[in-house]
């Protein structure tokens, strides 16, 4: 018979929640079974209960870890305070994870949950949907052919609503950033600006920010990273523009044209082969990319495909029977964890700052220190 994977899902209501839906998600998948659920709010609990069908529910997680020994735990809260606290709780214990992005608040916290699911042996995989996505490949493929030419900058924004500036690149940027990832590697090195009303943040500007992020500064941000391949990427993020804009995504500009990539589970995706990268200047318009091709209908129609979390919640459940390392492990997430620290850090000494970063600490705790 087939293996059923026994699963504990954590929520915090008023506290994050269950994130994009990470409860619900393990339902649609039949080799999985939610046993439990934890939820420090106890009505909160009853009803994550109730729609997760199990009849049991705790407030308090550790206790239901103990008690239900699952293979594998859902941490859904979009609150990041107690991200850390939970994987490495987890890992430790031999239980493999999925996570709400984003991963942790820092460097430190990242490097102990490495260092945890290492030791534990536990998989884990943070729910970055367009890191699964099908079309990933074949846009890394479009590349590799020549679609656009040589690739010469990697352009990605925020959602830029009143969010902009750190905390869209904490919300939003760890979307596209772990796109630019995926499809380009670690960075070099970053410089960076962050910016309040257009001068330089300092001490008196770092506040606490929201859904427990941790500290954070400035309403503009302006990062550029230098690339393995020789390209740059740039991540721009401005509070109060228009919110919520289609802009917010991942543009890569190359010698011959453009490719677009939006961030979803079956990620929208658009080429502009255009050397002028202007829709029709030279006749040419912009096409979508499906796993089929350019032009071409989408072959794969599946839920596994399209559900916010199928793909990833499958790659897991392979990885952890096959002993790899999940395509969104938790080594790619401390590497756009490092991406954010370096703006901060590089807007702290005002220099552009060698990835990875010697200096572990949050650069916005440092700079409240001065």
């Amino acid at each position: 018979m087939a293996k059923t994977w026994r699963i504990c899902v954590i929520g915090s209501t008023g506290r994050g929640n269950y994130g994009h839906a990470l409860d619900t998600a393990w339902l649609d998948i039949p080799a999985t079974r939610v046993v439990a659920v934890a939820d420090d709010n106890k009505s909160g609990a009853a009803s994550a209960a109730r729609r997760l069908k199990t009849d049991r529910s705790y407030t308090d997680w550790r206790e239901m870890l103990d008690r239900e020994k699952p293979e594998i735990v859902a941490i859904c809260p979009r609150w990041v305070d107690r991200h850390a606290e939970m994987a490495i709780e987890a890992a430790s214990r031999g239980i493999h994870v999925y996570m709400e992005k984003p991963f942790c608040r820092n460097l430190e916290e990242a490097d102990a949950i490495v260092a945890a699911c290492r030791e534990g042996k536990a998989r884990l995989a943070v729910a970055h949907p367009t890191r699964y996505s099908p079309r990933l490949e074949t846009v890394r493929q479009l590349i590799a052919d020549g679609a656009i030419g040589e690739v010469l900058e990697w352009r990605a924004r925020g959602k830029e609503d009143r969010r902009g500036g750190s905390e869209d690149l904490w919300v939003l940027g760890t979307h596209v950033l772990d796109m630019i990832h995926a499809l380009a590697g670690q960075p070099e090195n970053c410089y960076a600006t962050v910016t309040v009303d257009g001068r330089p943040v300092s001490r008196i500007d770092v506040v606490e920010g929201n859904e427990g992020l941790g500290p954070l500064a400035g309403d503009a941000i302006q990062a550029t990273y230098q690339m393995p391949q020789g390209a740059q990427a740039i991540f721009s993020s401005v509070r109060n523009q228009q919110g919520k804009p289609s802009r917010y995504g991942l543009r890569i500009f190359g010698s011959a044209g453009v490719l677009e990539i939006r961030e979803a589970a079956m990620a929208p995706v658009r080429i502009l082969q255009d050397p002028s990268w202007s829709p029709g200047l030279s006749g040419s318009n912009w096409q979508t990319v499906t796993t089929g091709g350019i032009g071409q209908p989408e072959p794969l129609t599946g839920k596994e495909h399209s559900a916010r979390h199928h793909a990833a919640i499958l790659d897991l459940l392979d990885a952890i029977e096959n002993d790899r390392r999940p395509k969104g492990d938790e080594l790619a997430a401390r590497d756009v964890t490092e991406m954010i620290m370096a703006v901060f850090e590089s807007a702290r000494t005002e220099t552009v700052v060698p990835l990875p970063l010697k200096n572990r600490q949050h650069p916005l705790t440092q700079l409240a220190e001065r």
